[in-house]
């Protein structure tokens, strides 16, 4: 049986509806020209803190008995599920600890802060940060929430499909975006109950295609140096999410660099709206037409909006790389 079931995804819907926004479903004429297809865009970079990672973190923190919360949570991260869990700390009045790598943005450090988490910064490696969060646990008592494989992160994730498929029915495939695989396990699993015709693939950078390469060979694979734009998507799979993601989904997509920086050009023209490159990651498989979803339905989580715009362009213009 998975670690997290569609009764803990349809418990989270429940239990972040008062906290969480209902996030806008969107479409384009002119996208669904260049796929081929009828697309539906769940927008979750119109969700507080701008990412879906406040679905995850809200029903991780109204999960906790009284007790716990009194202690408050930590986790680590350098970008949305560090302000995800900051804002849903603060919501429910509790403490929030966030072990922030040297050199992460200052804009989201400063969000992060201004959320009313305490930021403790480590170096940047994995292994700094786990023995700082471990530190930190110890200090405080707090409850760790995990960024991605944590099963009530994970049930939190999959209500954007919930509210995908209430308000346009079903779908042919489901594309999303895969890094640690919280957002795509949590996908699949509501995908089981509410569209269980639906294909479901995740989409991950070619230059970070940990998940690709663990789902083929049928084990975890951890080392490994992602070079990648999409930096929300460097993480790799964890315990739980490759055990759900192995028995579930289709299959994953890999996506070069330049389709990604393509893909956010064509959304930011087309649908007027800012995604981070993340976001991009589960669009740009729909621009090469292919056979699997050419004339079908099919919905695509926009997994969040937030973009470092003087880190993003630097980092172009090193990759060589041009969004024009």
């Amino acid at each position: 049986m998975s670690a997290v079931t569609w009764d803990d995804v349809d418990v989270a819907r429940e239990r972040i509806a008062p906290s969480a926004r209902r996030t806008p479903v969107l479409t384009s004429s002119s996208i669904d020209r260049l796929s081929g297809s009828r697309v539906v865009f769940k927008c979750e970079s119109f969700q507080r803190t701008g990412s879906f990672k406040f679905r995850g973190a809200c029903n991780a923190v109204a999960s906790l008995s009284p007790a716990e919360r009194a202690r408050g949570v930590y986790t680590h991260s350098s970008g949305n599920h560090a302000q995800a869990l900051a804002l849903a700390a603060s919501i429910h009045g509790i403490p929030a600890y966030v072990v922030m790598p040297e050199g992460s943005s200052p804009i989201k450090v400063a969000a992060t802060e201004g959320y009313g988490a305490r930021v403790v910064s480590c170096l940047p490696t994995h292994r700094s940060r786990k023995e700082v969060a471990e530190r930190v646990g110890v200090e405080t008592g707090a409850a760790f929430v995990h960024p991605h494989d944590d099963p009530r992160v994970i049930a939190g994730q999959g209500t954007a499909l919930c509210e995908l498929i209430e308000e346009i029915g079903d779908l042919d495939v489901i594309l999303a975006p895969v890094g640690g695989g919280g957002l795509l396990s949590g996908t699949a699993i509501a995908a089981d109950r509410l569209a269980p015709n639906a294909r479901v693939i995740g989409c991950e950078p070619a230059g970070a295609d940990d998940a690709y390469r663990s789902i083929r060979a049928g084990r975890r694979i951890t080392d490994f140096t992602p070079h990648t734009i999409a930096d929300g998507l460097r993480t790799p799979l964890g315990e739980t999410t490759f055990s759900i993601l192995r028995d579930t989904i289709e299959r994953i997509v890999l996506v070069p660099e330049e389709e990604i920086v393509n893909a956010m050009r064509v959304v930011w023209e087309r649908m007027k709206i800012v995604i981070e490159p993340s976001s991009a990651v589960a669009v740009a498989p729909l621009l090469r037409r292919d056979s699997a979803w050419e004339g079908k339905r099919v919905g695509v989580i926009l997994s969040g909006g937030n973009v470092d715009l003087s880190h993003f362009f630097a980092d172009l213009e090193a990759r060589g790389t041009s969004p024009a």
